[in-house]
């Protein structure tokens, strides 16, 4: 990973808005929305960018080498350096066997998982972009972890058919998952748990984490959580940033399950 050094890179963190790839993601929310991209190619050229530099086979090597990218060349919709150490960390406590994420984009907190949890664990992430999840899939096997992870295309608000696909070919079911990390459409947070609960896949000791809850923000799911402190859930608000720049505050929710 290339480390930034003096005047330029601490402006560069400080000041983001002041980045063309950061104006250009603002510009592309709307294909966003439609097509989960930004529209001007960055997440083709990052999985060029992970095959040209990253060793194959170490992932490690493939985080380091999307940070790079993220903090150098334009920026992506990952949970990054800073708050990826708390989903390190809330894995490892965790323990977990069965993971969920919602929301692969490039495959970066796959990644980030994967090496992280135990060794005879699984992980499935759903994405609703055909075009992400071709990109994290090439991105997690570059890492080596193609035998661990797959990369679903779906939504679990689609009216039960990934939910359907989730439960027939990767075995959820009744308490069956471990750890969810929650980083996709942020209106679809809340839905997206109560839907997980109403197939109680969750079981007391369930950990879910998610990104963004400050900015761009899931207020209904912040709320919940809130609501039900200390009865269904226990949940710890950390206080971080938002990807790769220190001045826009935002918060990773990590909640465990009590049943």
């Amino acid at each position: 990973m290339v480390n930034q050094t003096g005047l330029g890179a601490r402006v560069r963190d400080r000041l983001p808005f002041l980045r063309w790839s950061t104006i250009r993601m603002g510009l592309g929310m709307g294909n966003v929305l439609r097509t989960g991209q930004v529209g001007d190619g960055r997440e083709r050229a990052l999985l060029d960018h992970v095959r040209a530099t990253a060793t194959a086979g170490d992932p490690d090597s493939v985080l380091a080498a999307i940070d790079d990218f993220a903090r150098n060349r334009s920026l992506l919709m990952n949970i990054g350096d800073e708050k990826g150490l708390i989903l390190d960390s809330a894995i490892k406590r965790a323990e977990p066997t069965l993971l969920l994420e919602l929301g692969a984009y490039c495959g970066y907190s796959a990644v980030r998982t994967g090496r992280m949890m135990p060794s005879k664990a699984r992980l499935v992430s759903v994405e609703a972009s055909p075009d992400n999840a071709e990109i994290a899939r090439a991105v997690i096997e570059h890492a080596g972890l193609a035998d661990r992870i797959s990369v679903v295309i779906g939504k679990i608000g689609d009216g039960g058919a990934t939910m359907r696909h989730l439960a027939i070919e990767h075995d959820f079911g009744p308490g069956a998952l471990d750890f969810v990390f929650i980083d996709h459409l942020k209106t679809a947070y809340l839905p997206d748990l109560k839907s997980m609960l109403a197939a109680s896949w969750l079981h007391p000791g369930t950990i879910v984490v998610a990104d963004n809850v400050r900015i761009p923000g899931a207020p209904g799911y912040r709320r919940y959580m809130r609501e039900h402190e200390g009865t269904r859930w226990r949940t710890t608000e950390h206080k971080t940033h938002l990807e790769y720049q220190s001045l826009v505050a935002d918060l990773v929710l990590e909640s465990e399950y009590l049943g």
